[in-house]
């Protein structure tokens, strides 16, 4: 993994997004919500529970298959604690989807080096087919055109075949790959541009 600033170190390894896979185009207003009521909006500190719910209901299905249960304890237990998720969402580094008042997304997003990393995107699978994730990744392409960011990067562990298409048909493409070690699998990078022509309205290429 690349070597994240010390306040980023905790979530700089949890970087193989798990998006929603499904990409329609769901109307959204200005305020955030939809016509399907999914509001996307910044965390508060009453969401810290929904967020960690989120965390813990969708990484066993995620990475067990892809890197093993010592890998998915680890995990929770590194980047899905109360304190850290307290951090990002107090540093304003954390978005929420919630429908009907239940957290059911989540994404997180910060510097490193000189880059803007999206480290996490999870949709909880029974609200999958909605377009969420693609909602989510739009707020944070708008969080980084606020900060005069010119490019997102991102990774998910290779094996990961659904990340994959999502990035890649919102633009996203390879840059390299790391080797961690301990037998698990890659670290896939990618990035996009966020010049006109990608950050639309809708959050992917034009």
């Amino acid at each position: 993994m690349i070597a994240a600033n010390r306040e980023d170190e905790l979530e700089g390894a949890d970087v193989s997004t798990t998006p929603d896979p499904h990409l329609t185009d769901d109307e959204t207003r200005v305020d955030g919500s939809s016509t399907d009521g999914v509001v996307v909006r910044g965390a508060v500190g009453d969401d810290l529970a929904g967020v960690l719910s989120v965390g813990h209901r969708t990484w066993l299905a995620t990475y067990e298959p892809i890197a093993g249960p010592e890998y998915v304890a680890m995990g929770l237990a590194k980047w899905w604690t109360s304190d850290v998720v307290t951090d990002s969402i107090r540093k304003g580094r954390t978005l929420v989807a919630t429908k009907d008042d239940e957290v059911v997304g989540v994404a997180t997003f910060g510097p490193q080096d000189d880059a803007f990393v999206l480290w996490k995107l999870y949709v909880l699978p029974g609200h999958h087919g909605h377009g969420i994730g693609t909602r989510l990744l739009q707020a944070v392409v708008e969080r980084a055109l606020e900060g005069a960011q010119t490019r997102i990067t991102l990774s998910y562990l290779e094996g990961n075949r659904q990340a994959a298409r999502f990035y890649a048909r919102l633009g996203f493409v390879e840059t390299h790959r790391e080797i961690p070690g301990s037998g698990l699998p890659e670290s896939v990078w990618m990035a996009r541009d966020l010049d006109g022509a990608q950050a639309d309205s809708n959050g992917g290429p034009a």
